[in-house]
Order: structure tokens, then C-alpha cells, then sequence
């Protein structure tokens, strides 16, 4: 059986206002506890400010990590009054996304 191919995970929900150095502080300890997340490769920090827009772009080892995550990262955003999220996912093809350098590297 061939092994699942990474799945990709883009989220969009209205941006936090700026906060200052409490928030900075807030959202670097938010970024730590995203990288522990199970199944993350990484993840990309989105924002349209003239839009008030944030959200991000996901890498996951597979769709259950990516779908567990996306439901306790909405509930999160939900307990702080933010709302609603959106999150498209899509299957990362590794042959053709390393020809155009994907970063798909799992290591």
C-alpha cells in the first residue's frame, strides 16, 4: 500500500487586532505550541491587513492530523470571539511539487 501523501491545509478567519508586545508575546507562544502539533511539517503565517484577514497555509502528515487540528484550532479561534474560519484542504502531489521545489520535505 502506498504511503498517504502530505495534505495541505489553508485556513482564513478575521485577523485579532494588534494587541502590542502582550500579543506578540501571546502569538509566539501560540506559534510553539503549533509546531508541537501531531503531524505538522510546518505552517506558513498568512495576513491581509487592509482586509483584516489572518490565517495560514498547513502541511500535515496525513488528513487525520490536518482535520484533528483544524477542529481544535476552530474551536480555539471560536472561545476568543473569532469567527467564522474557513479551511480548504488539498493533497500535496510530492513528484510534480519537488520538480517546482515544494517544500514537501517531511524531514
Amino acid at each position: 500500500m502506498p504511503a498517504e501523501e502530505p495534505v495541505l491545509v489553508i485556513m482564513d478567519f478575521p485577523a485579532r487586532r494588534d494587541g502590542g508586545p502582550e500579543q506578540a508575546a501571546a502569538m509566539r507562544a501560540l506559534a510553539e505550541s503549533i509546531a508541537a502539533e501531531p503531524g505538522l511539517i510546518w505552517k506558513i503565517w498568512t495576513q491581509d491587513v487592509p482586509g483584516g484577514r489572518a490565517g495560514g497555509i498547513y502541511l500535515f502528515a496525513s488528513r487525520a492530523a490536518a482535520e484533528a487540528y483544524h477542529a481544535m484550532h476552530a474551536a480555539r479561534l471560536e472561545r476568543q470571539g473569532i469567527g467564522p474560519i474557513t479551511a480548504t484542504y488539498r493533497t500535496a502531489v510530492a513528484g510534480l511539487s519537488a520538480l517546482t521545489r515544494g517544500p514537501l520535505s517531511i524531514t
